[in-house]
């Protein structure tokens, strides 16, 4: 196939497009930055600068490049969590999902693109009522704290209109490794990232690789499902995090009362890390036939952590299916 990758040199794009190429397709992929160019195409890829927030932009993209398949990983979550100021630091990631999505399935749509797979999210967003893993049929949460909830509207968006074009939506979880957990290393290792209240909240994981390569299947066998993508192992924060700590050298992290953890990360914080559902990977694997190089954060943590972006450190095909 050719496929288009709308941000393809995000965490989870500069795993996805060696892993395409590896598996002998063609990849046109996009950045922001001009910069980013070069590492593109020492990735194999046909590198393009697009602005994901220019319908016109996207469109002309889309028609140079004629793909057979576009793969949605437009975000804009650079630097530190900002968990206490969450609506401001989602408001371009919110927009490229409501809007990105809009001029990417417009394009599709006018170049004749067969299919679709997109970046989505699993955790805070799953119901806080109930058992503490949920499946894909359980229900978003309908009150989340107010300052998620412009993002948990530009996610239903996202997973409704591509739902409608007949694409993938895939609902990675935590990502973690090259990339996608440089921000948050440095601030346990401060201690920054502190277990508010019991840290009962359950959060799933995943490697950047894995979920690129249950990306690369989904691309390959044309799913047209919501999938969670996920590690085998979602767990209470009071669980991971100290291991975590454990596996980048810090030392344990605080534990602090939730009135003081509100006061720190605000109300978001203390949701996450007290309230939050974990997910359940169980249809992923059975529709995609998908193994995990980490099936557990466990492994993971401890070496997954101190990959590097360099291609060499992983294999090109790692975690897709033999026979896909």
């Amino acid at each position: 196939m050719h496929v288009f990758v709308a941000g393809g040199s995000g965490a989870i794009g500069r795993q996805l497009v060696p892993q395409l190429v590896g598996r002998g397709h063609l990849v046109t992929a996009t950045t922001t930055s001009k910069a980013k160019l070069p590492l593109l195409e020492q990735l194999g890829a046909r590198a393009v600068i697009l602005d994901g927030l220019n319908a016109a932009q996207v469109g002309e993209a889309v028609a140079a490049a004629q793909p057979d398949a576009i793969v949605h990983q437009m975000t804009a979550l650079a630097g530190k969590p900002d968990l206490k100021h969450f609506g401001r630091w989602f408001a371009t990631t919110n927009r490229l999902r409501t809007e990105g999505t809009d001029h990417l399935l417009a394009a599709a749509q006018a170049c004749g693109v067969g299919h679709v797979v997109a970046q989505s999210y699993t955790g805070w967003t799953n119901v806080r009522v109930g058992g503490w893993v949920k499946t894909e049929d359980d229900p978003f949460d309908a009150e989340p704290p107010r300052p998620q909830r412009e993002t948990l509207a530009a996610i239903k968006h996202l997973e409704t209109e591509v739902a409608k074009a007949g694409g993938a939506v895939l609902r990675y979880g935590n990502l973690y490794g090259p990339g996608a957990t440089d921000a948050m290393v440095p601030m346990v290792r401060k201690r920054q990232f502190p277990v508010i209240g019991g840290g009962t909240g359950y959060w799933s994981w995943v490697h950047v690789h894995d979920a690129a390569a249950a990306t690369g299947l989904a691309l390959e066998l044309r799913t047209r499902a919501v999938l969670n993508i996920v590690d085998d192992e979602p767990a209470p924060v009071a669980q991971w995090l100290p291991y975590y700590a454990e596996s980048v050298g810090a030392r344990p992290p605080l534990r602090v009362p939730g009135w003081a953890g509100r006061l720190l990360g605000g109300e978001v914080a203390v949701s996450m890390m007290t309230q939050t559902r974990g997910s359940s990977n169980a249809r992923a694997k059975q529709e995609l036939g998908w193994r995990l190089r980490w099936p557990s954060w466990r492994q993971g943590f401890r070496e997954g952590l101190r990959l590097t972006d360099d291609p060499g450190d992983l294999r090109a095909d790692g975690g897709l299916r033999e026979d896909a």
